[in-house]
């Protein structure tokens, strides 16, 4: 075990039960994700039957991700994943660098709270479904791994996460063994050469015929990567041969050429021990190849491990939406890849270099640093930018001989400075750094300016996706009212929630509208669509209503204007609308519908019910649309709550049934508070969780003898 922190009794008995776990699963392999402080990340926490290396792309996996561990906690259920071409249709990012037949589940740990996900793994050889006893028994482990952690945090012992995972090691086998003399006078009998890697990948035996076929004494090997002690093996083909070995748990076959000329054929057999190897001359007999088999031959020459890492952090960077995500990306994924402890994430504007994020460093050194002009020379940035190539400072003292000033500013002991490019444009720039001296290898340098011209363009459309979003927000924030005007005689509370897919617009809206000393209207309305168009069309419709409403006519006669103004324009879109008239004096309200749902009516005894409103047509489609009217008492106590579709409608349940249920939770509200009533509506409906239509409410009540209601929010 490596990396055991402190608060050993919680940290054994979480890992002892971990282990169980991954055992009785019979899973290859296991990892627990817990939780980070800011409950915006999972970290990897305790691994079983994998190196640490191999799972460093995923030691760090942001909640919001779309990655089974990440859907697992969020919608805390187990996610089961039975091929890898289910994996490739599901979750393409994961399956881009898990190319391997496996079998995965994933699976919430809670308690009293979030605390984590567990995820196991087997070979492709397991059926590719999960009964019910599986099932149970997973959710069970993950209940007893929640209360472990509780029972941790309340004694004060609680085990992390840490910087590093807890690797488990492999329980070996217990029975009887053959004599170590016999084992190896049976191999050595053998044909070609035999040797064994642990599941780090280390040499832990080699044969007399493996150290012939290989060139080097087993004094030489033991304990060694091949990869590292063979420079003919420094080879993705190779390296990415033993971790399909050590993930799928499969037998692998690769070919990889001894100078000058020898082509050996290397067979791996892994287990959950170790991997036995049987080395054999090219050509030579052996038994059937297995299914996974990757040819060194065509490889290119780079750490199998760093195109993994480079692969997932480029599918990674095609999913950011904003310049916020770029930037938490780069600091959350980026930053630990490659060891370093300062980001600074600047963009061109203006002829100047903006600091738009940055992490490990002190805020007065960001301000010395924000706004330098794009020829600066007091820092390399200026020069990166225009040549195009990056820059890598190992120490300060490389650093001080080509800018002086640049080494003091912020303390820091190694810098790397990758230009950000799109198209011969400069974007911007990005900055790793150290806080000691740090050698760049050239496999370091390449993947870091790969990744640079990722993050440049990912920069690029995130910072037009947040322009556009602005803009459209500012638009939709200005056609929407700030507040509902006070009407004596209500109380009113309304509240708008927009899409959490797409531009976070919409066309749903809401109006309430003094008529006079004796009156009121409100209106409540959606028009198709989620962008700037469907915006600016809700302004119109809004605009048309008022009017009209303003000379006191009945409500068909209002919608009749809104839809004729909707025809003589010739919009695309078409739109629902309610619009009610409260008169006080006549104590009655009027209502009419274009297509809307109708709204759900509280009457003073508690009696609630969905109001029957006969519709007309949608706005927009018919110039010549009757909208028939329908009128109920207004007594004291009464309450009606306006809503568009985006809160009742989900996939799969009928409309009707929702609207059913919506009155149900209007029922057992409590109407003494306007605000909280729509909290409840909200959260009873699930639109707090992703919602891919925009949603408006507007509740009034009608009361005798109080003052003015207060502001909306």
């Amino acid at each position: 075990m490596t990396g055991v922190r402190d608060g050993a009794t919680g940290v054994d008995a979480l890992d002892a039960a971990f282990a169980e776990t991954v055992r009785r699963t019979g899973a290859s392999i296991g990892a627990l994700y817990l939780l980070a402080p800011d409950e915006r990340h999972l970290v990897l926490d305790v691994l079983a039957g994998a190196p640490a290396e191999v799972a460093a792309p995923w030691a760090r996996i942001p909640v919001n991700a779309p990655a089974p561990v990440a859907e697992a906690l969020r919608e805390e259920r187990i996610v089961w994943i039975g091929s890898h071409e289910e994996m490739a249709r599901s979750y393409p990012r994961t399956a881009a660098v898990l190319p391997y037949p496996l079998a995965m589940a994933a699976a919430p740990v809670t308690g009293v709270r979030r605390w984590g996900a567990l995820l196991l793994m087997w070979p492709a050889g397991r059926p590719p479904y999960m009964t019910q006893r599986e099932r149970g028994h997973i959710t069970a482990s993950c209940g007893r791994l929640a209360r472990l952690l509780e029972e941790s945090a309340a004694g004060g012992t609680f085990p992390g996460p840490g910087e590093l995972p807890r690797v488990l090691a492999a329980q070996t086998a217990v029975g009887a063994a053959s004599p170590a003399l016999a084992a190896a006078d049976f191999i050595e009998r053998l044909p070609g050469g035999s040797c064994a890697l642990d599941l780090e990948g280390r040499f832990t035996y080699l044969s007399s015929g493996a150290c012939e076929l290989l060139g080097r004494d087993s004094g030489r090997l033991l304990g060694t990567l091949p990869w590292q002690s063979l420079r003919w093996l420094d080879d993705p083909g190779v390296e990415d041969g033993y971790r399909a070995a050590v993930i799928s748990r499969e037998p692998v076959v690769f070919t990889a050429r001894r100078p000058p000329d020898s082509w050996l054929d290397f067979h791996l057999y892994p287990d959950a021990s170790g991997i036995s190897v049987r080395i054999v001359p090219s050509g030579a007999p052996y038994p059937p190849a297995p299914a996974f088999r990757r040819s060194a031959r065509t490889a290119v020459p780079a750490r199998a491990g760093r195109l993994y890492q480079l692969t997932h952090l480029a599918a990674a960077l095609t999913e950011v939406v904003g310049v916020r995500d770029v930037i938490d990306l780069v600091a959350d994924q980026i930053m630990p890849a490659f060891d370093a402890q300062g980001l600074v994430l600047s963009m061109v504007d203006a002829g100047r270099l903006r600091i738009t994020g940055y992490r490990g460093y002190a805020p007065e050194t960001i301000e010395r640093l924000n706004g330098l002009a794009l020829d600066t020379r007091y820092t390399p940035a200026g020069q990166v930018l225009d040549t195009g190539l990056p820059a890598f400072f190992s120490d300060p003292e490389e650093m001080g001989r080509a800018y002086p000033e640049a080494a003091d500013v912020s303390g820091k002991q190694a810098w790397a400075f990758l230009p950000l490019v799109v198209a011969g444009r400069p974007v911007g720039c990005c900055i790793l750094s150290y806080d000691r001296p740090h050698t760049f290898p050239a496999e370091d340098r390449a993947v870091l300016t790969s990744l640079a011209g990722l993050v440049a363009h990912a920069l690029d459309r995130a910072r037009l996706y947040d322009t556009k979003h602005d803009l459209a927000h500012a638009l939709q924030q200005a056609l929407l009212p700030r507040a509902l005007p006070a009407v004596p005689g209500l109380r009113v509370a309304a509240r708008y929630l927009p899409a959490t897919r797409g531009m976070d617009i919409g066309g749903d809206f809401y109006d309430l509208m003094p008529l006079g000393a004796t009156g009121a209207a409100a209106v409540i309305g959606d028009v198709q669509g989620h962008d700037v168009a469907a915006a600016a069309l809700m302004g119109q419709v809004r605009t048309a209503v008022r009017a009209h409403a303003a000379l006191g006519t009945t409500p068909d006669r209002v919608l009749r204007g809104a839809n004729r103004l909707l025809t003589d324009l010739g919009a695309d879109l078409f739109v629902s609308c309610l619009y009610a008239r409260l008169d006080f004096a006549a104590r009655r309200v009027a209502l009419a519908s274009a297509g809307h749902p109708p709204p759900v009516l509280r009457l003073p005894g508690g009696e609630t019910r969905p109001l029957d409103l006969p519709p007309g047509p949608l706005l927009g489609i018919d110039p010549d649309a009757r909208f028939p009217v329908t009128e109920i008492p207004l007594t004291p106590g009464l309450m009606l709550a306006f809503y568009t579709d985006g809160l009742i409608e989900t996939p799969g349940v009928d409309l009707d049934d929702s609207i059913t249920d919506l009155a149900r939770h209007v029922s057992d509200a409590d109407d003494g508070d306007l605000d909280a009533l729509i909290d409840t509506l909200v959260a009873e409906s699930g639109a707090r969780r992703q919602r891919t239509d925009d949603v408006a409410l507007l509740v009034l009540r009608h009361v005798v003898g109080q003052g003015h209601p207060g502001p909306v929010t």
